[in-house]
């Protein structure tokens, strides 16, 4: 006789996979969280005396082939993270304070030990964003997908005052780019990642390439993407941030494009910051151009705010007290005659100057 079981589908594991997980989900409730792990639906009650002009925003995202390192490390508790910073980054842009997070795991074989792993990290994620866990799915797949694969995807919901949305309609000449660092790679570009130093150069995960200061390649591919959200509402509300860019697929210039109304370009200095040494060993193990690096990856800059001039100095000193690297990166100015052109590189109103320092003659 055929069961549910049989065809590889195991709902007493999903079951304990849950109750591994609950733990993990309690750290991220806030105090509109209603109700609890295991339900239909989640919920959460908004806040209607602090935004009495709410307007929600949404926003989904997963991780990308960067869960092959994971996978192939049989480490999971990071991966989690890189989800939340997806999504919740993607929110803070407009001025959203997240709320909360739902997540979903598909996987071929539900070993509940690796679920709640990949859970604690989204919960961990959540905590660093501020925002409630309220909820998800874990599907299981058999003969779909292999028994070790899984993939995951999270959606967010934040809100924001209407009087208080971040964009391009606040920018200015003479607004300054303050650059927030990046903790490495984060969560873009692991498919060009995967082919230059494994396939390309043939590297282990385990090896210790002397520009990595001996940590071994694979804790510097998992290094998890840093969350900003909770650093660019206190920009927002103490600084006057006008708008963000979050630094991900397209890169510095293919970002920071979306912050910029009509008539304005920014214009940014590589020499004021040195990308972290794992750029430069992707650029040497595949002999990968500068223009592919700099739309492939952050290059050191995961997120830029836009601030007034006058309150740059003091965004500076609020995200050093929070522990976040931070540099003035450049500066918004008028164009006449359309875009400015760099002798180097410009791509729809965003100017890129000067050289990266500490890169090598090759990116020169």
């Amino acid at each position: 006789m055929t069961s549910y079981a049989g065809a590889g589908v195991d709902i007493a594991a999903g079951e304990r996979a849950v109750e591994l997980m609950k733990a993990s989900v309690k750290r991220t409730d806030r105090p509109e969280t209603r109700g609890g792990l295991g339900g239909f639906a989640g919920l959460f009650a908004l806040d209607l005396a602090k935004y009495p002009q709410p307007i929600l925003a949404s926003s989904t995202d997963g991780v990308g082939t960067k869960l092959v390192i994971a996978q192939a490390l049989d480490r999971h508790d990071t991966i989690g993270i890189d989800l939340v910073a997806m999504v919740v980054d993607d929110l803070v842009v407009v001025g959203a304070e997240p709320l909360f997070l739902t997540d979903y795991i598909a996987t071929g074989k539900v070993v509940p030990e690796k679920i709640a792993a990949i859970v604690s990290g989204v919960a961990e994620g959540c905590v660093q964003a501020g925002c409630a866990l309220v909820g998800g799915e874990t599907a299981e797949h058999p003969g779909v997908m292999a028994v070790d694969d899984y993939d995951i995807s999270g959606t967010g919901v934040g809100v924001v005052n209407a009087d208080a949305v971040l964009g391009p309609e606040r920018v200015q000449a003479g607004d300054v780019l303050i650059a927030l660092g990046s903790s490495g790679l984060h969560s873009n570009g692991y498919s060009l990642v995967r082919h230059t130093l494994l396939e390309t150069a043939g590297l282990r995960l385990d090896a210790t390439p002397d520009v990595l200061g001996g940590r071994t390649l694979g804790d510097e591919l998992l290094i998890p993407t840093r969350i900003y959200a909770r650093d660019c509402l206190a920009l927002a509300a103490e600084c006057d941030a006008r708008a963000f860019a979050h630094i991900t697929g397209g890169g510095l210039a293919g970002n920071l494009v979306r912050m910029l109304p009509p008539g304005l370009e920014a214009v940014v200095d590589r020499a004021t910051w040195e990308p972290q040494a794992v750029f430069e060993l992707i650029r040497a193990a595949g002999n990968v151009p500068r223009a592919e690096l700099e739309v492939a990856f952050n290059l050191g800059v995961g997120m830029v705010a836009i601030v007034p001039a006058d309150r740059a100095e003091d965004s500076l000193a609020l995200l050093a007290g929070r522990g976040v690297p931070a540099w003035s990166l450049g500066e918004l100015r008028s164009v006449s005659n359309g875009p400015h052109t760099a002798a180097d590189s410009t791509s729809g109103g965003v100017s890129l100057t000067a050289n990266y320092a500490g890169i090598g003659a090759t990116w020169r």
